[in-house]
């Protein structure tokens, strides 16, 4: 069994060295969720676990002939007979299976599982499109700034000579240094050129949400408009021993016309019951994904709402302060982060962000020293531009210093 999953391995595998580009909402899209739809389709393409995905029973038609016949074609259950009444009182032994009486009579037909893997599949790979998008806009820049930039808390240890520990690279002091020195410069010169990288960001996080909503409306309309109120119904009756939407939904015994030409040449119809054991998985499938799918629209909501609050308020210090410490804790020097947020733009906001959550503490804080040095205090400036400003030093009048000096005898008065 594990190694039928091995695929998926390598997505769940803790790498030291992986590079954080994206935010939790995010991953929930490119890693988790297409980590469930390529299970779920494995899963779905797996018979040592579930058997032959169709049996249905003739008996005079040869078995695999008649299986691969129902499969590919649809088969159906009827609409009279799904009802609790009848399935409680004896009348039918499955939902939806009895007598067909007229050909007139209504039917609901079930041909979805036969592109089940398929669909599945192709989810999986939209909700890769929008961080292939962005991994692409990036462009590596993050990476290319920190990587090896792990531990460097042992740095002041290593004065010229770098240490590799396993996978772990230790810096050099004097190599952090150079690296601190390139952030910097780096940044100063995204704040001159680059402006389209926290748009970039926002565009594919709306396309995560917009991209949610069509596979949603998507898998409703495969199930032939059943998913949208699945979640709630299965939750509702989970405790009835009566017929519930899966049932209805997932039927796993359904009915197939097998039509032949007899000895004498006319057509003849077989009616034939087949066991469903694919919906056994197919209905655990969807009902997983329907409450998936409800909790990775409420974050992606919800994600897509703080954006908006980082949209408006980048510029203050205080704000700025709290979405660095919500990336990775620590402590920051206000005044540093104030004269560095006073020159940044959006774009610039959020590359400070993600450098925040790959670098530590130490060495983000060096980050914001170099880059605080770069821009001046400008309320410093002014004041000390006041202070030697000689429109503001005091001078005598004209008429006070061309005033003569009268000194008159002790006890008389000066006019």
């Amino acid at each position: 069994m594990l190694s039928t999953f091995s695929s998926v391995t390598p997505f769940l595998k803790f790498n030291p060295k992986r590079v954080t580009i994206d935010n939790f909402v995010f991953k929930l899209h490119y890693r988790w969720t297409f980590i469930i739809l390529i299970v779920a389709t494995i899963l779905v393409c797996s018979r040592q676990y579930i058997g032959e995905h169709i049996k249905c029973i003739s008996d005079t038609i040869p078995s695999h002939v008649v299986n691969t016949y129902c499969f590919f074609t649809p088969t159906f259950t009827l609409v009279r007979h799904l009802n609790n009444s009848a399935l409680a009182a004896g009348a039918i032994f499955q939902p939806g299976i009895g007598p067909y009486e007229t050909q007139e009579e209504p039917i609901k037909r079930h041909a979805y599982y036969q592109w089940v893997p398929f669909v599945l599949f192709g989810q999986a790979l939209f909700f890769y499109i929008p961080h292939a998008l962005w991994k692409s806009w990036e462009g590596g820049r993050i990476k290319a700034l920190v990587f090896g930039l792990r531990m460097v808390g042992l740095s002041k240890y290593l004065k010229n000579k770098s240490m590799q520990i396993g996978k772990l690279n230790i810096p050099s002091e004097e190599e952090t240094e150079m690296r601190v020195k390139d952030i910097r410069r780096t940044m100063i010169d995204r704040m001159r050129l680059n402006q389209s990288w926290g748009a970039h960001l926002v565009f594919t996080e709306i396309l995560n949400l917009l991209n949610l909503i069509l596979q949603i409306y998507w898998t409703n309309l495969f199930l032939g408009g059943a998913f949208l109120s699945l979640g709630p119904k299965v939750w509702n009756e989970r405790w009835n021993n009566q017929m519930d939407a899966l049932d209805v939904v997932f039927p796993k015994v359904t009915k197939c016309h097998f039509h032949k030409y007899g000895p004498s040449g006319s057509l003849q119809m077989h009616d034939t019951l087949c066991v469903m054991a694919l919906n056994i998985i197919n209905e655990k499938i969807y009902t997983i994904l329907w409450f998936w799918y409800a909790f990775v629209f409420a974050a992606t909501v919800l994600g897509l709402i703080w954006r908006v609050f980082t949209l408006f308020f980048y510029k203050s210090t205080r704000f700025t302060r709290y979405c660095l410490y919500w990336a990775k804790p620590g402590r920051l020097d206000d005044k540093e982060i104030s004269l560095v947020v006073r020159k940044c733009n959006f774009s610039n906001l959020m590359f400070l962000f993600f450098l925040r959550k790959n670098l530590s503490e130490f060495l983000f804080n060096k980050v914001i020293t170099h880059l605080a040095s770069e821009f001046p205090d400008e309320e410093r400036e002014n004041n000390s531009n006041a202070a030697i400003d000689p429109s503001h030093t005091q001078t005598m009048r004209i008429d006070e210093v061309d005033r003569p000096l009268i000194v008159k005898p002790s006890g008389s008065k000066i006019d």
